[in-house]
């Protein structure tokens, strides 16, 4: 049943209204369709938002979990970079020490052989310092005797040329 509407003229007034026992009943038909519903399609209705905001907080709480496992899982792996960098600097220092300890080292090696060839060369030239005065007494020695014999036209045995050969070098060696 549809309302009718009536529009009915009474001079100059126009009426657009329902009748009112079809008002009445109307509000009957509506109170109880509200009634109905507020039994039976509100509860299953509240019931279904209920259960949707139930899963979307459940997956709300899901995301949060994740979100803070992934912020547990970035945490840690930025430590283990911390950890690497701080590994990796403390190789780096290592290697640093080591090669500076290495240098002093080969430095150190380095002088004392430069001594030791210093050393060697100083005994070497004295070795051969001696052995040239050992050589030019033998000679200045053969050549006094050769000298003193023509002076004195004698020859003199090999213990007074020794003597001889002594005296004059230790002389030449006190004048120098």
């Amino acid at each position: 049943m549809l309302p009718t509407i009536l529009a009915a003229t009474n001079g100059d007034e126009f009426q657009l209204l329902p009748d009112e026992s079809e008002l009445i009943w109307g509000l009957v038909a509506f109170l109880l369709l509200l009634a109905a519903m507020y039994k039976l399609v509100f509860p299953k209705a509240n019931q279904a938002l209920e259960d949707r905001a139930a899963v979307i907080e459940g997956k709300m709480e899901e995301a949060e979990a994740k979100l803070n496992e992934a912020e547990t899982t970035k945490a840690d792996f930025e430590a283990r970079i911390a950890d690497a960098r701080g590994e990796a600097n403390r190789i780096i220092d290592e290697a640093k020490s080591t090669a500076e300890s290495l240098r002093a080292d080969i430095i150190a090696r380095a002088e004392e052989e430069a001594r030791g060839i210093v050393e060697r060369a100083q005994s070497e030239i004295s070795a051969e310092r001696d052995r040239a005065l050992q050589d030019l007494r033998t000679e200045v020695g053969a050549l006094s005797v050769e000298l003193a014999s023509k002076i004195v036209e004698r020859e003199l045995d090999a213990s007074t040329h020794q003597g001889l050969v002594d005296d004059y070098i230790q002389r030449l060696s006190r004048t120098n």
